[in-house]
């Protein structure tokens, strides 16, 4: 391939009229031998610089190519993320695609939408714990019994969470009659895992569907084994999309993962973040109760809760005007709607696109913590929220309308962890 560069042709041609001044002096016979000798000989030297320089930029261009296919394998390629962000604002973004974020913040929050994550929490909550922001840092989870090894609150950015200290250890929800099957037949699960950059074969959780402190040999005996890149339950053992070259045990980055399990009488579902990687349609035995266990340390819990429930939401509508959803979350004290917030709001923005009769008001509700006016507005904030948040997906403007009541319509008590998250909802009530 002839590649020459004039600045390479004219550059060696200079040369070789210096020559040709020099060879005055020499015969003319000889005169003509040697300028057919140089001229050959310098267009030689052109086409090999040429063929060089092209070399070398294409060279460059491979580098970069592969430089680029080894940062997505080693997990340097931004992956999906946690909260919703301002491009979802766009009807664009937000109908039938997959719109997610391909960028990983500095602290490792997910920053997604998770447009097909079709999770719908219980609508009550049975047991709930963040931590607090009361829980003291050094001290052991109030809400939790310890089953094994060591685990106490910590502050990560600000937060409270659960650690695991040392080789791990192994916790359960501190409930009365925690020897009792505790779950109802149909509930879910939902928590946050952080897993700590590295490869090792402890970087895992497994969760076990009965108290191993209280309940024995009671309850669901299979385990869900949670890895930084998927699930394996039983003879089910799939990876999360993107991730099937990494490792098991390989988390290249550190990060949290959102874990939900829905339990309907039997059929059982786990998602990891948006997607659903376990589906039993028949499972054998019963879950009586919950388990976490972590087999090594600097491993960490968080937004724990168990709900359930419940009715489904064309129904609800229908027997009672409205659908109260529990599962709409937002970052603390602010109107920004959580990733995870994408299962309830999916369902409803199918439901209404079936039913093209059926108008909502999305209203705001807080539990009884802060300032009456403060929790007024920060519920009337978070209602115009959904409500956005379904018109960028598509819903016309004039089939929604949004309000916030505060603390002012409690439907169950402000006393207890479980009674507030109740109250902290989202109504959406028919007009």
């Amino acid at each position: 391939m002839k590649t020459s560069s004039p600045k390479i042709k004219s550059k060696f041609l200079f040369k070789i009229l210096i020559v040709l001044s020099m060879l005055i002096v020499i015969p003319q016979n000889s005169n003509a031998q040697i300028l057919k000798r140089l001229k050959k000989k310098a267009e030689d030297k052109v086409e090999r610089e040429a063929e060089k320089r092209a070399e070398k930029r294409i060279n460059k261009k491979i580098d970069k190519e592969f430089d680029k296919a080894e940062d997505a394998i080693d997990g340097k390629d931004t992956k999906k993320t946690d909260s919703i962000s301002d491009k979802t604002k766009s009807k664009k973004t937000s109908t039938n695609k997959n719109t997610e974020s391909n960028e990983e913040t500095k602290n490792q929050k997910p920053n997604v939408v998770w447009s097909k994550f079709d999770f719908v929490p219980g609508d009550t909550v049975i047991f709930e714990d963040g931590p607090s922001i009361n829980e003291e840092n050094g001290e052991f989870p109030s809400r939790w019994d310890l089953y094994n090894g060591s685990a106490e609150i910590a502050s990560v950015n600000g937060e409270n969470i659960i650690m695991f200290l040392g080789s791990g250890g192994g916790i359960v929800p501190y409930l009365k009659d925690s020897d009792q099957d505790y779950l109802p037949e149909v509930f879910t699960i939902e928590f946050d895992v952080w897993f700590e950059k590295g490869q090792t074969t402890a970087n895992r959780f497994f969760i076990a569907f009965r108290d191993k402190k209280n309940q024995w040999n009671k309850g669901l005996g299979k385990e869900l084994t949670v890895y930084p890149n998927g699930l394996e339950f039983g003879e089910t053992d799939k990876r999360y999309p993107g991730t099937e070259n990494l490792g098991w045990s390989n988390e290249p980055v550190g990060k949290w993962r959102h874990i939900a399990i829905a339990y309907t009488k039997g059929k059982f579902k786990a998602y990891m973040d948006d997607t659903r990687l376990v589906n039993i349609p028949h499972l054998e035995g019963n879950p009586w109760g919950f388990t976490i266990r972590s087999l090594k340390g600097n491993q960490y819990l968080r937004n724990f809760r168990i709900a359930k429930g419940g009715v489904k939401y064309y129904d609800s509508v229908l027997s009672e005007g409205k659908i109260i959803v529990n599962g709409i979350k937002f970052d603390v004290n602010k109107a920004t709607l959580k990733a995870e917030s994408m299962g309830p709001i999916n369902k409803i923005y199918n439901l209404m696109t079936k039913n093209s009769d059926l108008n909502f008001s999305v209203e705001g509700h807080t539990d009884a913590d802060g300032g009456d006016e403060t929790n007024m507005e920060l519920s009337k904030a978070r209602g115009k929220a959904v409500m956005d948040q379904l018109i960028a997906m598509g819903i016309s403007k004039d089939r929604l309308k949004s309000n916030g009541f505060g603390e002012s319509k409690p439907i169950d008590n402000n006393s207890t962890p479980e009674g507030k998250a109740n109250n902290r909802r989202v109504e959406f009530v028919k007009f």
